[in-house]
């Protein structure tokens, strides 16, 4: 089949169904707010134990990503995600569940070559240009002042 470029994204356009847009982006705005609201619901009740707001901060962002990973674990987050789209993926949970799915998809063929070398494919580039980034940012940071 020999098409043109323009021909085989008309054929394309004709055959994908149309991208419910304006429901995506609610769902993804409302998982994604309550998470929030989870998220700021622990860190009150850190607050209300006593943790200053650094430390309720971190003890907040700590329980997120246990959350994220049990949930992941269990295959719950996998369902929601199929529903909510962005609004699971952008909150610290997302970067979780980048983190222990494939650990969980490879665990069959070993702790070495398969949870321990697959967990960090997909949140591995993030880590990775997220550390070399700060570095650079922190230089010139330091040369400006």
């Amino acid at each position: 089949m020999d098409m043109s470029p323009k021909q085989y994204q008309a054929y394309l356009k004709s055959i994908n169904p149309k991208s419910p847009v304006w429901k995506n982006m609610a769902l993804a705005f409302l998982v994604g707010g309550a998470i929030c609201c989870v998220g700021q619901a622990l860190s009150d009740w850190y607050g209300s134990l006593g943790l200053n707001t650094e430390d309720a901060g971190t003890a907040t962002s700590v329980s997120l990503v246990f959350l994220s990973a049990l949930f992941t674990g269990l295959g719950l987050y996998h369902k929601l995600a199929r529903h909510a789209g962005a609004g699971t993926l952008v909150p610290i949970t997302g970067f979780a569940n980048s983190v222990v799915s494939p650990a969980i998809d490879f665990r069959a063929e070993g702790i070495i070559t398969g949870t321990a070398v697959k967990m960090f494919t997909v949140a591995g580039p993030v880590i990775v240009f997220g550390t070399a980034a700060s570095i650079l940012y922190g230089l010139i940071l330091w040369a400006i002042s």
